[in-house]
C-alpha cells in the first residue's frame, strides 16, 4: 500500500510542476477567504489523485480539500491535500507539497509527503519508521528551547479565529534559537521528523493538512498533541515536537 501511495504522490508532484509552469493569473482565485488562495492546479491534481485511488479502490472513503468528502462511513478512508503551501505555490517559492494520508477505521497507516521542487519524498507506515528518499529520518535531540528552531504559520491570523497566533508568537521567540514561516504544514511537521526543525506549532489546521505528516513525525521519534496536551487535534490548536520539547512548548499556551 506504501508504494501505492508513494507513486501516486510522486506522479501528482509532476503534475504540480507542470501545472506551475503554465500557471497565470486566470488560473488563481481567492476561496471564501480571500487570503487563501486556489488554483486549477489544485483542483486537477487532486482529481488525479481522486481518481487513481477510486480506479484501484473503489470502496474507499476520500476526504480532499478541494472536492470535499465521498463514502464517509468507509472503512478505510484518506485524506488528501493536492498543494499544501497553495500560496507558496502560486508565488514560486518551493516549499509546498503533496500530501496523502491512508486511515483504517480512523486509525493513521500509511502517510506520503511529497515536496516536488525540492526533490524530497516522505513516506511512513504504522509501526515501519518514516524515511526522506529512502533512507530513515528521527528527530532531534535538542532539549533545550534556547537552542530550538520552531516552525508554525499563520491560517488563523488570515480566518480572524481565535486562537490568535500572534498571542504566544512573541513571547515563543524570545525563548527560542530562531523561527521559521514556510507556508506548508505537511513539510513543516516532516522537517521535525527530519530533525531540521525542533518543534512547530499552529491553530486553524485541517484534518488533511497533517493526516500524513503527523503519523511522519511520529514514526519518526516525535510527539503531536493539542495546546493543553490532549489528543483533540486540530480543532483545539496543534503542538509537534521532537519529544524533548514537548512539554515546554506547551507551557506558552496555558
Amino acid at each position: 500500500m506504501l508504494e501505492f501511495i508513494k507513486q501516486l504522490a510522486v506522479e501528482a508532484g509532476k503534475r504540480v510542476l507542470a501545472g506551475g509552469a503554465r500557471l497565470t493569473a486566470a488560473d488563481i482565485r481567492s476561496k471564501e477567504n480571500p487570503a487563501d488562495m486556489v488554483t486549477v492546479v489544485d483542483r486537477e491534481v487532486e482529481a488525479f489523485i481522486r481518481g487513481e485511488i477510486e480506479k484501484t479502490y473503489p470502496a474507499h472513503g476520500i476526504y480532499g480539500e478541494e472536492t470535499g468528502r465521498a463514502r464517509e462511513g468507509a472503512e478505510f478512508r484518506w485524506l488528501i491535500d493536492p498543494i499544501d503551501g497553495t500560496t507558496g505555490f502560486i508565488h514560486g517559492f518551493p516549499y509546498y507539497s503533496v500530501s496523502i494520508a491512508l486511515l483504517h477505521r480512523g486509525r493513521r497507516e500509511a502517510g506520503v509527503v511529497f515536496a516536488p521542487a525540492l526533490g524530497e519524498l516522505f513516506a511512513a507506515e504504522q509501526g515501519g519508521g518514516a524515511t526522506l528518499n529512502g533512507r530513515p529520518i528521527h528527530v532531534s535531540n535538542c532539549t533545550e528551547m534556547r537552542n530550538a528552531l520552531l516552525a508554525t504559520g499563520f491560517g488563523c491570523v488570515r480566518a480572524r479565529r481565535r486562537p490568535d497566533n500572534f498571542d504566544y508568537l512573541p513571547e515563543i521567540t524570545r525563548s527560542v534559537q530562531d523561527i521559521r514561516r514556510c507556508g506548508s504544514a505537511a513539510l513543516d511537521l516532516c522537517n521535525v521528523a527530519a530533525g531540521r526543525f525542533d518543534g512547530y506549532w499552529e491553530f486553524a489546521l485541517q484534518p488533511y493538512d497533517i493526516a500524513a505528516g503527523t503519523l511522519i513525525l511520529e514514526e519518526a521519534g516525535g510527539i503531536v498533541s493539542d495546546i493543553a496536551g490532549g489528543g483533540n487535534w486540530p480543532e483545539q490548536g496543534f503542538v509537534a515536537t521532537n519529544g524533548k520539547l514537548h512539554r515546554a512548548l506547551l507551557a506558552y499556551f496555558k
